[in-house]
């Protein structure tokens, strides 16, 4: 085996013990503990009524942001990227709020717009359109992000060509510019949904934590901390893990074969 490139042995293997401390022993210690009571106790886990719930939420939650995130965030990049208006600097900015904001303070500001005493008489405090609110605003820059440098590189003469032929701007849109953007906005949907459900601080306030309603997969791993059950807690967490890393393995092999793809068209 041959070490090519400009780091050398040395860079590859801190890279990879480093690696290893942050993210993969903390991941196998939480493996090892959510099998303290065997297979079964772990199966027990995860499918008790209460774990699916919170999971069955926390999906159905994440997906309908996900698909939100796809649309708004491509629509967002599209305004930034091919449009020029007053504050648009300001507008920039402020997509990449969500990820140095504190995501408690997301709920509390929610909790204050959309809680009992709503100063616009919306009322979203306890319920899953609640949730989905919280959980689009700290996903919001992931689409939006992924689309965006995208679109920037994209070859607009050939959508002046389309249009020169004939073609209406829905249909050059669907036919020219969304195959190009259609990896990027699928991966940056990807991460919005894994973010989505491992989500604690936009949700603990204005979520409620209502079982079977409104108590994502995040808050009843709480809950069964607080009742001692770590082992449960620990279960309900690797499903979770589960889920994101096989959605995050999904977009990697996604994008590998578009850019195969891309290659070979060239």
């Amino acid at each position: 085996m041959r070490v090519t490139g400009s780091v050398g042995p040395l860079g590859i293997g801190v890279s990879v013990l480093w690696l290893g401390i942050i993210v993969l022993l903390p991941l196998a210690a939480l493996t090892v503990a959510s099998f303290d009571n065997g297979w079964s106790g772990f199966w027990d886990a995860i499918t008790a009524p209460a774990a699916l719930d919170s999971l069955r939420v926390t999906v159905f939650v994440s997906v309908i942001v996900a698909v939100i995130n796809v649309i708004m965030g491509t629509l967002i990049a599209w305004v930034l990227v091919r449009d020029d208006f007053p504050g648009k600097g300001i507008v920039n900015a402020l997509i990449d709020l969500p990820f140095a904001l504190p995501t408690i303070v997301a709920s509390i500001v929610l909790l204050s717009l959309y809680g009992p005493n709503s100063p616009i008489d919306i009322q979203l405090n306890a319920t899953q359109p609640g949730l989905v609110v919280a959980l689009a605003f700290v996903t919001l820059p992931f689409v939006v992000r992924s689309v965006q440098p995208v679109l920037i590189e994209v070859d607009r003469e050939v959508e002046q060509a389309a249009a020169s032929l004939g073609a209406d701007n829905l249909t050059t849109f669907r036919r020219i510019v969304l195959p190009t953007l259609a990896p990027s906005i699928i991966g940056g949907g990807g991460l919005a949904f894994a973010r989505a459900l491992g989500e604690y601080g936009s949700v603990v306030l204005i979520g409620g934590n209502i079982p079977k309603q409104t108590q994502m997969a995040s808050q009843y791993i709480q809950q069964q901390i607080e009742v001692d059950r770590p082992v449960n807690a620990a279960a309900v967490s690797v499903a979770l893990l589960v889920i994101s890393f096989v959605t995050l393995l999904a977009l990697r092999v996604f994008a590998q074969r578009a850019q195969r793809k891309e290659q070979e068209a060239q």
